[in-house]
């Protein structure tokens, strides 16, 4: 078994924190099998070597290495590039296709992001996973494949199974073995020691006297979580190595080819559910404050119809002053001085007693009153839109004014106006 520093020697892997070590580690010991190992970590954290390693120390190196990106294939056409397709299976089906699975058989698949994978292409490859067989797109011919599979993906696998984006036995199928690379944030003592070797490559690549960082920028390197891990350093190395004629970079001119710090340097919340009550219990009150509202909209209408039926205006006026109280609070507490005068708006009309004709009518009676207590309720609402209506007119559109005019609050109009379209 070949050990951890001549495997990051061959396959040119920077860095001696212990969890990266652990990784390589499992590596190394679980190559030379054949179940199914699943890498996982944030982008950019470099999880495309440790297949490399797997694959080169098992009894498959001589046979063939695929390496797929499941996330850049469309999911129209992911199943055809996987298990192949038959002529004519599809438009575009000139001619009979194999897939990676055909093609590698004896070797190994590399699934990056295999997150990504549409679950009608999770079904097909956890029977690859459980029997080795497979059907080509528009065939009905079972065919068999010997084909290891590492997979590799920067998702929450328990979130997406959660959501059901991916399914749960095909997880467990994938990660017999699970390795994890931490980010580069956790890997302090590494971050310079990569800087260097990227400053040195670019240096030979481009024909420059290789970066030197002071301590003010080594420091500020440190500092920095690096959301964009390897692959991040890596690309502002050479940024720096191409656009600055000095060679000695000071903190300062670091900082200015480092994206905003502002969130990034935030603690992160990794993994955590959001938590339900975060946004129920507003919408629980906004619930409840349109009932109460609700309730209160009836109340009026039944006084309404009371006071028409009746005529009796100090039972009304009773039950009116009942109803208030209710709307805003306690007996002991005081009506705001605003509100009570939008509630003069709102004032029903005084009822005068008119002599009543008797018409003969075919109609049930009933009907009848309520047709008249319908055609009363909506004077009101007329009355109150007419008066809206001539104090915007007055006041040239201006709510404030109009609203000061009329009585009441400025929101109280604004309401108004939403609710009858002015």
């Amino acid at each position: 078994m070949e050990s951890i520093q001549s495997i990051k020697q061959r396959f040119e892997i920077i860095g001696n924190d212990p969890k990266l070590n652990r990784a390589i580690e499992k590596a190394i010991q679980v190559a030379p099998t054949d179940i199914s190992v699943l890498v996982t970590g944030e982008s950019g954290v470099g999880k495309e070597s440790l297949p490399k390693i797997i694959h080169s120390l098992s009894h498959r190196k001589h046979a063939k290495y695929i390496a797929v990106n499941c996330g850049a294939i469309p999911e129209g056409t992911i199943d055809s590039e996987l298990f192949g397709h038959e002529k004519g299976a599809f438009t575009g089906a000139t001619s009979t296709r194999s897939g990676y699975f055909e093609v590698a058989d004896g070797g190994t698949i590399f699934l990056d992001e295999v997150g990504e994978l549409p679950l009608t292409t999770q079904v097909r490859l956890l029977r690859v996973l459980e029997n080795g067989e497979f059907l080509k797109v528009g065939s009905s011919q079972v065919q068999k494949t010997d084909v290891r599979i590492v997979a590799a993906t920067n998702i929450k696998m328990f979130e997406a199974i959660k959501k059901e984006k991916f399914r749960e036995d095909l997880y467990y199928r994938l990660s017999t073995v699970e390795i994890n690379i931490p980010p580069l944030r956790e890997r302090q003592e590494d971050i310079h020691l990569l800087f260097r070797k990227f400053a040195s490559d670019f240096g030979q690549k481009y024909k420059m006297p290789t970066l030197r960082l002071d301590q003010d920028a080594i420091e500020l390197l440190l500092k920095y979580r690096w959301p964009g891990n390897i692959r991040q350093l890596r690309n502002i190395a050479e940024q720096i190595s191409v656009l600055e004629e000095k060679r000695s970079i000071s903190g300062f001119t670091l900082n200015g080819y480092l994206p905003s710090t502002s969130s990034t340097n935030l603690p992160a919340v990794v993994g955590g559910d959001k938590k339900e009550g975060d946004f129920s219990t507003e919408r629980e009150i906004l619930y409840k404050v349109l009932f109460d509202m609700k309730g209160d909209l009836n109340d009026l209408k039944k006084l309404t119809l009371e006071l028409l039926k009746n005529n009796d205006t100090e039972k009304v006026q009773e039950e009116n002053e009942n109803l208030i109280r209710k709307i805003y609070g306690s007996d002991g507490e005081e009506i705001p001085e605003e509100e009570s005068r939008s509630l003069a708006v709102l004032q029903l009309p005084e009822v005068h007693e008119e002599p009543v004709v008797h018409h003969p009518v075919q109609e049930d009676k009933y009907h009848f009153a309520e047709e008249i207590q319908e055609e009363e309720t909506l004077s009101l609402q007329e009355k109150e839109i007419e008066l809206i209506k001539k104090s915007l007119e007055r006041n040239k559109g201006k709510r404030k004014a109009a609203a000061s005019e009329l009585g009441i609050s400025e929101r109280t109009l604004y309401r108004k106006i939403k609710q009858y379209d002015l």
